[in-house]
């Protein structure tokens, strides 16, 4: 009886697990980092708002990355350095 007990509870654990995941799912799209375009292209620093987008992105950045009409803007020195400020630096893609 306690061990399928403890069975059940495991049970419930791992399909908790995957519903959080399921929920934190994130839709790419560049124009959610609309906040951050002062920042990327002058010395600003990010607002709240931008940061909280990049950390919402950054799933997507690879994504971005690999797409040569958006490449240009998001492979960026500054780019990278509002990420950073933000403490989402980017990935290794």
């Amino acid at each position: 009886m306690k061990a399928s007990y403890i069975a059940l509870c495991a049970v419930m654990v791992i399909l908790l697990a995957e519903a959080v995941e399921v929920s934190t799912a994130v839709t790419c799209s560049p124009t959610q980092l609309s906040s951050c375009v002062s920042a990327i292209t002058s010395s600003s620093p990010p607002s709240q708002l931008c940061c909280s987008k990049i950390k919402e992105q950054k799933p997507c950045l690879c994504q971005y990355l690999k797409n040569p009409n958006l490449k240009k803007f998001i492979n960026t020195g500054n780019a990278r350095k509002v990420a950073s400020t933000c403490g989402t630096p980017f990935p290794k893609c």
